[in-house]
C-alpha cells in the first residue's frame, strides 16, 4: 500500500479507543443522614460555609492561616500535586512528533599507499558536511493508547489535587481542635485557681476555728487534702496545657512555643444548626470521595492501555536534510536527502505478558471499584455518627450544666452547715470535690461540643478558610 493512501486509513481509526469508558459506579445514595433526630429533612446552605463564619475566634483564624502558610504535609501535598501535573505534561507529549536537529563537519584524510589510494591528481584530504532536520518517531495514536494514558495521567492530577483537599482540610481541623482543647485547658486552669484560693482560705479558717476549740485537727488534715488536691490537678492540667501548645506548632509548621489565645471557652459561639445538604451531594463535596473516584478513573484508563498492547503500533518515521563531500555544495538540491514511512509492529509471541497485564489492569480496576464504593459508604457513616455525636454532645453538656449548678448549691451548702457546727467536715470535702470535678466536666463537655462541631463540618466536607 502506497503512503498516500495509507494515511487516510489511519485517520479513519484513529477516533478509536479499546477499553471500557469510565461510568460511575452505581451508588446507594440514602434519603436522609441517620441521626438520633430521626426523619429530618436535611437542610441546604444558602451560601457556602467557611471555616471563619462557623468559628469566627481571631485567635482560631489566625493559627489555621499559619497552618495553612506552614503545614510541612500540605506543603509535602501540594509537591504531589506539581508531579502529577508534570506527569500529565509528560503523557500529553506522546501526542506529537520527536523532532531534532543536528549537523557534521569533518575532514578526512585517506592513506595514498593504501588499497583505496586516489589519484595522484586528487587531493587525499577532503572536507565534508551533513545537515539534519528529522522526525525520529511518532506513533499514530489507533487504538487510543495515548488518549487513554493522558486520561490516567488527567485523574491522577486531579486525585493529587483533592488529595491536597484532603490534608488541608484535615488539617484545618486537626489545628481547631487542639486549639479548642488548649482553651478547654485554659479554663480547667482557671477553674482549678479558684478552687485553690478558696480551699486556702477554707483551710485557713478552719486553723483558726481549730485553735478556737471549736473544729478538730482531723477538720484541720481533711483541708489540707483539699488544697493539695486542688495543687496537684492544677500540676496536672498545666502539663497537659504545655504538651497540648507543642502539638499545636507542630501543626502549625513552628517550634514548641506557647500559644495566645482568644475567645474564652465559655464564650465560644455554635451555630445553631449546620446545614448539611442533601446526602447525594456529598459525593460532590468530600475531598476523600473524589480522590477515590479519580483513582478509578485512573484504573479505567490504565485497562485500555493494557488492552491496545493487543493491537498493531503504527509509528511515522522521517528524516529531511543535506548531506555533501563538498561544504560549498551541501544547500543545493542534489546535495538533499529525506525519507518517509510508516512502520507496523505487531505482537506475535510474548510469553503470556500482554494477557498478565490486562489481567493485573483489570484487577485494579476491579480494586479502585470497590475502595470508591467503601469510600462511599464510610462517607454516610462518617456524617451520620457526626451528626449522632453532635446532638449528643450538646445535650450532654446542657445536662452537665444543670449538674453542675446542683454541685455548686450543695457545696455553698455544706459549707454553710458545717460553719453553723450541723455536720463535719468530711461533708465539706466530698461536696468540695464533686463540685470541683463538675466544673472540669462542664468544661470538658463544652469542648466536645465544639470538637463534634468540628468533625461534622469535616465529614460534610469541610470548606475554605475564608
Amino acid at each position: 500500500m502506497k503512503t498516500a493512501h495509507f494515511i487516510p486509513v489511519i485517520g479513519l481509526f484513529a477516533g478509536c479507543a479499546v477499553g471500557p469508558d469510565y461510568h460511575r459506579p452505581t451508588i446507594v445514595v440514602p434519603i436522609v443522614y441517620r441521626s438520633s433526630v430521626t426523619n429530618t429533612v436535611p437542610s441546604a446552605p444558602s451560601a457556602p460555609l467557611t471555616w471563619s463564619s462557623l468559628f469566627p475566634d481571631p485567635a482560631l483564624q489566625r493559627l489555621l492561616s499559619q497552618g495553612l502558610n506552614n503545614n510541612y504535609d500540605l506543603q509535602i501535598a501540594a509537591a504531589r500535586v506539581l508531579q502529577a501535573r508534570a506527569s500529565l505534561g509528560l503523557a500529553r507529549s506522546d501526542y506529537f512528533p520527536n523532532i531534532a536537529a543536528g549537523g557534521n563537519l569533518a575532514t578526512a584524510r585517506v592513506s595514498q599507499r593504501g588499497p583505496s589510494a586516489p589519484p595522484a591528481a586528487v587531493s587525499p584530504e577532503a572536507e565534508f558536511g551533513g545537515l539534519s532536520l528529522g522526525m525520529a518517531s511518532y506513533e499514530v495514536d489507533l487504538w487510543g493508547r495515548i488518549r487513554r494514558s493522558n486520561e490516567a495521567a488527567r485523574a491522577r492530577l486531579l486525585a493529587a489535587e483533592s488529595s491536597r483537599n484532603a490534608v488541608e482540610q484535615t488539617l484545618l481541623s486537626d489545628i481547631a481542635n487542639t486549639y479548642f482543647s488548649l482553651i478547654e485547658l485554659a479554663a480547667e486552669y482557671k477553674i482549678s485557681s479558684q478552687s485553690l484560693l478558696s480551699r486556702t482560705n477554707s483551710l485557713r479558717l478552719v486553723g483558726v476555728r481549730e485553735e478556737g476549740g471549736v473544729a478538730s485537727l482531723q477538720d484541720v488534715r481533711q483541708a489540707e487534702v483539699l488544697v493539695q488536691a486542688a495543687k496537684s490537678t492544677q500540676t496536672d492540667i498545666e502539663r497537659r496545657r504545655l504538651q497540648t501548645e507543642n502539638d499545636l506548632q507542630v501543626l502549625l509548621g513552628s517550634t514548641p512555643g506557647e500559644i495566645s489565645l482568644g475567645i474564652p471557652l465559655a464564650d465560644q459561639s455554635l451555630p445553631p444548626t449546620l446545614p448539611t445538604g442533601l446526602p447525594s451531594e456529598l459525593l460532590l463535596r468530600r475531598p476523600d470521595i473524589q480522590v477515590a473516584e479519580q483513582q478509578l478513573i485512573a484504573a479505567n484508563a490504565d485497562l485500555g492501555q493494557a488492552r491496545a498492547a493487543y493491537f498493531p503500533q503504527i509509528t511515522l518515521t522521517g528524516s529531511f536534510g543535506y548531506q555533501s563531500l563538498s561544504l560549498s555544495d551541501l544547500f543545493t538540491s542534489p546535495a538533499r536527502v529525506w525519507q518517509f514511512g510508516p512502520s507496523v509492529t505487531l505482537p506475535l509471541f510474548t510469553g503470556g505478558k500482554i494477557r498478565a497485564q490486562n489481567r493485573l489492569a483489570s484487577a485494579r480496576l476491579q480494586e479502585a471499584v470497590a475502595n470508591y464504593q467503601k469510600v462511599v459508604q464510610s462517607g454516610f457513616r462518617d456524617v451520620s455518627s457526626a451528626l449522632i455525636g453532635f446532638e449528643k454532645a450538646r445535650e450532654f453538656e446542657i445536662e452537665q450544666q444543670a449538674l453542675t449548678t446542683a454541685r455548686r448549691d450543695v457545696a455553698r451548702l455544706a459549707e454553710i452547715r458545717y460553719v453553723g457546727g450541723v455536720t463535719s467536715y468530711l461533708e465539706v470535702l466530698y461536696n468540695e470535690q464533686e463540685s470541683l470535678s463538675a466544673e472540669l466536666a462542664l468544661a470538658q463537655a463544652r469542648r466536645n461540643t465544639l470538637q463534634s462541631m468540628v468533625q461534622l463540618y469535616r465529614a460534610l466536607g469541610g470548606g475554605p478558610l475564608q
